[in-house]
């Protein structure tokens, strides 16, 4: 009798069973989409407005000995340098300043602190010094901040810092060219070496190392 009552419920309601599970995972993995977005508009702001002689690498997860693994959102290669690219898909107005070592986020009457972007990509930079030392002179690898254009900086912001595609400028503004062509393939190839498999496994496990670090600090 019970069963008969459950199978009727379950046939009359499944579609509210379905939305129900179907929010819980977009609430669970919606920071995820939102980085996610943010990286996708800089892939599209390179293939737009930057030539054929940048490869871009995207979502790049890379060992790293200190917190076992670092996550790149976009490696940008060039015979002009090498781009370390962070994304960061806030709305909002956004304070911030070079040395500072959290940022604020305020929306109406709401602020949220979050690490300085500069701070997380000068990790990612010092990763790839290491992974490139024997090819490249660290000189020639540059970071870059990308927000994107829903926020609005309240503080003068450092140099490489920038909302929308205003980023593509500034690299762009690299005219001289310091890695030969032979010597950027090698690049490419030494970090593609690199590159943990882009799955859900090794984004789970970035987290997991993330977490990890975070209880040690």
């Amino acid at each position: 009798m019970m069963q008969t009552i459950f199978g009727q419920l379950f046939s009359t309601f499944w579609w509210m069973i379905l939305i129900a599970v179907g929010l819980g995972i977009l609430k669970a993995y919606k920071p995820v989409l939102k980085e996610k977005f943010g990286e996708l508009a800089v892939s599209i702001h390179a293939k737009k407005y930057l030539t054929e002689d940048y490869i871009l690498l995207n979502n790049c997860t890379l060992p790293d000995e200190q917190s076992g693994t670092t996550q790149i959102d976009h490696i940008l290669l060039s015979p002009y340098g090498i781009f370390i690219i962070e994304t960061k898909n806030y709305k909002g107005w956004i304070f911030g300043g070079e040395r500072q070592k959290m940022w604020t986020q305020k929306i109406f009457k709401n602020s949220y602190k979050f690490q300085n972007p500069l701070h997380q990509n000068y990790k990612h930079q010092k990763v790839l010094e290491v992974l490139l030392s024997d090819i490249i002179a660290a000189e020639y690898l540059h970071s870059v901040i990308v927000f994107m254009p829903d926020c609005e900086f309240k503080t003068v912001m450092p140099v490489n810092v920038f909302r929308g595609k205003a980023w593509t400028d500034y690299v762009k503004g690299f005219k001289d060219e310091v890695i030969p062509v032979i010597k950027l393939k090698r690049i490419q190839l030494r970090i593609e070496k690199e590159i943990l498999e882009k799955s859900w496994k090794t984004d789970h496990l970035h987290v997991a190392n993330l977490q990890q670090r975070n209880r040690k600090n």
